[in-house]
């Protein structure tokens, strides 16, 4: 199962709008995805944010993503999730990643800060997608927050998409190309693809 969290704002109680840039952009990106994975089997859920923010210290998508993820688990206790986020989605699916039927999570261009924990990572597997010249959330954060996950005892690797921006519009190809090679992984339990977050930025390999 691959369960997909769309980005949002940092600050907004209002309701996401049912059409929006940010789920539109994620249903295109997860269908990109499924169809690389090749696997007929995997299907794919979104999270309905209940407010359009995170709202600091209230954190809103994070119960949602853990109320999709319980959700799930309820009508297949025996589903493995891949968590999918982009932006705020991926700063959400980090937070969530410790639900024990998620087997780890794939971000694109996630919005990390310092302050968010990572130790409740130790032994989760982990791919983060960035480019370095992303003008909406910082690259150079989520290397470190990935290199903090990483001592707390995830399996991290981290990858720079040097095109893109944080649409990942330009290069679309090679995102969805990427993504899909972390997901494989994750199921399969095989060799994640882009090197360890502390390692000197390897740059999109051709293939």
């Amino acid at each position: 199962m691959l369960l997909v969290l769309p980005g949002g704002r940092a600050e907004s109680l209002d309701p996401p709008p049912r059409l929006g840039l940010a789920r539109l952009r994620m249903r295109v990106f997860a269908a990109a995805v499924r169809r690389r994975v090749g696997d007929a089997a995997l299907t794919t859920a979104e999270v309905h944010y209940r407010h359009r923010g995170w709202n600091g210290p209230q954190a809103h998508p994070v119960a949602d993503a853990r109320a999709a993820v319980r959700e799930l688990v309820a009508h297949a206790p025996d589903v493995r999730i891949v968590l999918l986020g982009h932006s705020m989605g991926g700063r959400a699916a980090l937070a969530a990643a410790d639900e024990p039927q998620v087997v780890g999570a794939v971000l694109l261009a996630p919005w990390c800060e310092p302050v968010d924990g990572a130790e409740h990572l130790r032994g989760r597997r982990i791919v983060v997608l960035h480019d370095p010249a992303d003008q909406v959330t910082s690259a150079r954060k989520s290397r470190a927050f990935a290199t903090r996950a990483a001592r707390a005892g995830a399996d991290v690797r981290y990858l720079d998409v040097p095109r893109g921006g944080h649409a990942m519009l330009a290069g679309a190809g090679d995102w969805h190309r990427l993504a899909a090679s972390a997901v494989t992984a994750l199921l399969a339990a095989g060799p994640l693809p882009g090197a360890p977050p502390d390692a000197p930025a390897p740059g999109l390999t051709p293939g």
